[in-house]
């Protein structure tokens, strides 16, 4: 009987696992979307500190991304046995503090830039060394920036996740959502260090010694790393604050009936232009998406900085 009793038991545990792996690799697909803007809006956040501090940053990043995980997995486990409408509103706002982030970045680097015209190069260089001239307190708010956008944005991976698994038993659920939880944060933060230390690595390859034509084929490539990663980075900069407004202007969409409506017209539309009309249609809903986030995220900044002003006057 005992015997019986536990090939039963392993037979039930392979089972769970079979129907894990499956479920598991049917929500990383449904989830490689936001993987890619995780993974985008991730490397611009830990972008910008000490050379030598930039790992021990991406893994400050990952541990908080890990805790976040492990506040997210049981949360919406319970979210989705006893109230499963509270998903929505919850993502909703997800989606408003990321179309705040992204335009909060932009006001921020506009007015900035303005200021140092006004002000002239050599005041706002003296300004900015000023600024980070406590780099403990610069680096901690880089990893707790990168950490509330994690949050965010792994909430949504969780939740698509959650969907794939709605219908399946609680320790599959469990299981399923522990896999992607796990994947995802290692994939993810292990492709930030290696974003991050690329121009190490070209440094590197650039000072390797010989005369044969490997050796000089590896300086040529490692030159063209460290010319290359200030690019990449600033290009990261700008497709991550683009994630933020495409994430969150589309889990606003999803969330409105009326908005997502809308934009399936639009695109049914101009998917009828001729030649085109494919690619437009591929292209529409993201771009769209990414309005209503840069909408979205310039009311919630005038809101909040009017109230920020009224606040100073009635204080003044």
């Amino acid at each position: 009987m005992a015997g019986a009793s536990l090939l039963t038991l392993l037979d039930d545990i392979a089972t769970i696992l079979d129907d894990v792996a499956v479920m598991s690799k049917v929500a990383a697909k449904k989830t490689a979307g936001v993987l890619g803007d995780d993974l985008a809006l991730n490397a611009q956040q830990v972008t910008g500190v000490a050379a030598e501090r930039e790992l021990p940053v991406v893994w400050a990043v990952a541990k908080g991304s890990f805790r976040n995980k492990l506040i997210l997995v049981p949360a919406a486990l319970l979210i989705s046995a006893f109230v499963p409408w509270l998903v929505t509103p919850l993502l909703m706002l997800g989606g408003l503090f990321l179309c705040f982030e992204g335009f909060e970045k932009v006001y921020h680097s506009y007015t900035h830039r303005k200021h140092q015209q006004n002000a002239g190069d050599e005041a706002a260089a003296a300004k900015a060394m000023q600024d980070l001239d406590d780099l403990k307190a610069y680096e901690q708010q880089k990893v707790k920036g990168a950490i509330r956008t994690d949050f965010v944005l792994s909430a949504e991976i969780i939740a698509i996740s959650l969907g794939v698994v709605a219908e399946a038993d609680f320790t599959t659920q469990m299981a399923t959502l522990s896999v992607i939880a796990i994947l995802m944060t290692v994939g993810v933060y292990g492709l930030v260090a290696g974003i991050v230390k690329l121009d190490d690595l070209g440094l590197y390859m650039s000072q390797r010694q010989g005369n044969g034509s490997v050796k000089a084929l590896t300086r040529k490539l490692g030159l063209m790393l460290v010319n290359a990663a200030p690019y990449l980075m600033k290009g990261l900069t700008i497709i991550g604050t683009a994630a933020m407004f495409m994430v969150g202007g589309g889990i606003l969409t999803h969330g409105v009936h009326w908005l997502a409506e809308q934009i399936e017209h639009i695109t049914a539309a101009v998917a009828n232009v001729a030649a085109i009309g494919p690619v437009l249609a591929a292209i529409t809903p993201t771009l769209l998406n990414a309005v209503v986030g840069i909408i979205a995220g310039a009311i919630l900044v005038a809101i909040l900085s009017g109230v920020a002003k009224l606040k100073g006057q009635s204080a003044a």
